[in-house]
């Protein structure tokens, strides 16, 4: 199957003897990083996720119960065969990464997962409003008898 990027994608169980994966992959792994971010709870956190997604090619994910800021970002070694320009001085995060749980078959898809500061905004607004007490204003003070 072709992949888009010039590249004929194989089941991972089909690899041939001798190659490695990432010759059949688009380099998932090396578009994008994910970092953890603290669970909002209070309007102020909302406020950073919402400022988060004022910024081009963020995004926000939830995995569990953990939050995640990602950035949809191009590693600046990756060559246009989708192979890393410094494999051999490669940083140690990029060298503790295998491919055996690596993203090969992925979708990308998230139960949660939020792409604009609007989004968060509606968030927000429903998740503080179900911690106040009721969905009602108060009541509004009699008006004096004349």
């Amino acid at each position: 199957m072709d992949t888009g990027f010039g590249i004929n994608r194989i089941d991972r169980d089909d690899l041939p003897e001798g190659e490695v994966l990432c010759e059949y992959c688009t380099a998932k792994c090396c578009r994008y990083f994910a970092l953890p971010i603290e669970t909002p709870e209070e309007f102020k956190d909302f406020e950073f996720l919402r400022w988060y997604l004022l910024h081009e090619r963020a995004t926000i994910f939830k995995e569990d119960d953990d939050w995640y800021l990602l950035v949809h970002t191009v590693c600046k070694h990756l060559q246009s065969n989708n192979m890393c320009g410094i494999y051999e001085t490669r940083p140690e995060i990029c060298r503790e990464y295998t491919t055996a749980n690596c993203e090969y078959e992925e979708d990308w898809t998230y139960e949660f997962y939020l792409e604009t500061a609007e989004q968060v905004h509606e968030y927000t607004e429903a998740v503080c409003q179900s911690k106040k007490k009721g969905i009602r204003s108060r009541k509004p003070e009699l008006l004096a008898v004349l």
